[in-house]
């Protein structure tokens, strides 16, 4: 109920990263590069994935969903915090808001099992590689793909309807570039205890679940590979790992710090740059973690490059000989 001296909340203000117009504009032309970096990056690992036949076994296909994922997670944010960037009253609706942590803690949710399903992924072909081709079938890895979207989803719901059934009287200015939990929780002008027990909670059964079957599956790869007699064997065997553990402990890092925490030790100024460390850098470091550390992917973007730039050539050429004949 929503006593006689709250007022009803129709939208937000996203104080973001504040400053004087010149800084705003800087800040949008780096977020600018960022954002299409990122999305430029993770689409080439999808393209390798899909246009490489060598490509289809099942660590380049939970690859391939992580890139469309991380594509997704990013643009939740990024759009609407350019647009704010360039705007006069940095504003978004209370529907808008619900919408955009919603889809925010869908993505970062189904991330956290993702990962953990990757790290099981190389945990069999290891430890168990005669058991690879029966265990990873394709069925498998959809079925282990779809698991991690629902368990994303119910998550997310769960703290999007807790988040918003709260009272928001005292003000309407996020300290933050989107709706996330904290900044959010910070208007309630009633007691958050509720909230703040559940967001420990499920955020356990999400981020320090998947995070404990991250590291058991590498603690058994890691021995696994120390019994390796040869050192080229070894260094092959470490190769197709550390790159999943560059972005394990980057995501998990940022988001344990950020979720598993009181809420009277939230510091917002403090918590921007965390938010921007899963929200931002996660994605954009990714395709580059993955492709610069991976022979397989650093060969077939580069083939799909020259296949490219093949084919605007053949174009050009072709578009030259139509205007030639056209002019006799």
């Amino acid at each position: 109920m929503i006593k006689k001296n709250q007022t009803m909340i129709t939208n937000f203000i996203l104080l973001g990263f504040s400053g004087a117009p010149v800084f705003q504009q800087l800040l949008f032309a780096l977020f600018l590069l960022i954002y299409i970096t990122t999305i430029m990056g993770n689409i080439s690992i999808i393209l390798a994935y899909r246009l490489t036949s060598s490509l289809h076994t099942p660590m380049y296909f939970f690859l391939a969903n992580l890139s469309f994922l991380e594509i997704c997670y990013i643009s939740t944010s990024v759009p609407k915090m350019l647009s704010n960037f360039l705007a006069t009253h940095k504003t978004i609706s209370f529907s808008g808001c619900v919408i955009q942590m919603y889809c925010f803690l869908l993505l970062g949710g189904t991330e956290c099992y993702l990962l953990a399903v990757m790290a099981y992924d190389r945990y069999i072909a290891i430890c168990q590689p005669l058991l690879y081709g029966t265990k990873m079938k394709k069925k498998a890895c959809i079925q282990l793909v779809a698991v991690s979207w629902t368990g994303g989803a119910i998550n997310s719901l769960v703290h999007t309807i807790l988040t918003f059934r709260l009272p928001f009287c005292r003000d309407n200015r996020i300290n933050n570039f989107f709706c996330d939990i904290p900044p959010v929780m910070q208007l309630a002008c009633t007691s958050t205890m509720i909230n703040e027990i559940v967001l420990l909670v499920a955020s356990g059964c999400v981020i320090v679940s998947s995070f404990i079957l991250t590291i058991i599956s590498y603690t058994h790869i890691i021995t696994t590979i120390l019994n390796i007699k040869t050192t080229s064997g070894r260094k092959k065997a470490f190769s197709t790992c550390t790159s999943h553990l560059i972005v394990v402990t980057l995501f998990y890092g940022s988001a344990i710090f950020m979720y598993f925490r009181p809420k009277s030790s939230y510091s917002m100024d403090q918590d921007r740059v965390t938010s921007a460390l899963y929200a931002f850098v996660a994605p954009l470091l990714n395709p580059f973690i993955y492709s610069l550390r991976n022979g397989d992917v650093k060969a077939a973007v580069r083939k799909i490059i020259k296949q490219t730039i093949s084919l605007q050539k053949d174009y050009v050429k072709e578009k030259r000989i139509r205007e030639q004949s056209h002019k006799l």
